[in-house]
């Protein structure tokens, strides 16, 4: 009952209130985005939702679209700004997926939607993180985030969609915002760019996504 009917309505309890009480922040951080890294304030990127449906993801930029010589976009890591790692080490950058979530394309907790690239590296007990909506929040990212492999995200993914329970959910929660004010388990070695998933066991590289 909780997986069908329960989730989503935690969701909606948690997810308008939420959107409501934190407007003036999001009208605060996206002048603030605009000002420090221009135009547009919001990054959109089409990511895989449950059952690996696309879906349009909206996040705060974090990046600049600062350019080459040739007109090709720079590393992820040099167009990471201050601004951008105060975003990201203190999660604002995810406050517009609430929408997200209202619209039902995400859930408030649930794996975390990776690139639609990624879809054919999975293993079958991998790809099992799909059948949940992805989450602003996780098992994986309370259990260390970016510090971890993919493989180990991956396993923490599947684990919680065989124990989704609302206790669990709750949980999560409550160890995202402890998470969130020690902004532990930002990335490995203080690095702000996680490596690219290019399929178990194979090597990775820098990704150049927000």
């Amino acid at each position: 009952m909780y997986r069908r009917y329960g989730k989503r309505l935690l969701d909606m309890i948690v997810a308008l209130p939420a959107l409501i009480l934190l407007s003036p922040v999001l009208a605060v951080l996206a002048i603030m985005v605009r000002v420090k890294l221009g135009a547009p304030v919001l990054f959109h990127q089409v990511r895989p939702g449950l059952a690996g449906a696309p879906f349009r993801m909206a996040k705060f930029r974090s990046m600049t679209n600062a350019r080459d010589a040739a007109g090709e976009l720079l590393p992820s890591a040099e167009r990471l700004t201050p601004f951008g790692r105060f975003l990201r080490s203190t999660s604002l950058d995810e406050l517009p997926e609430l929408w997200n979530v209202v619209r039902g394309d995400m859930s408030i907790v649930g794996p975390r939607p990776l690139l639609m690239d990624y879809l054919p590296l999975y293993s079958p007990e991998q790809a099992r993180r799909h059948t949940v909506r992805p989450g602003i929040t996780g098992w994986a990212q309370v259990n260390g985030r970016n510090a971890i492999s993919w493989e180990q995200k991956f396993a923490y993914d599947v684990w919680y969609v065989d124990h989704l329970s609302p206790a669990l959910d709750l949980r999560i929660l409550f160890m995202t915002a402890a998470k969130v004010v020690r902004r532990s388990g930002v990335s490995p070695d203080n690095q702000e760019i996680m490596t690219r998933f290019m399929g178990t066991p194979a090597a990775q590289s820098d990704e150049r996504t927000e």
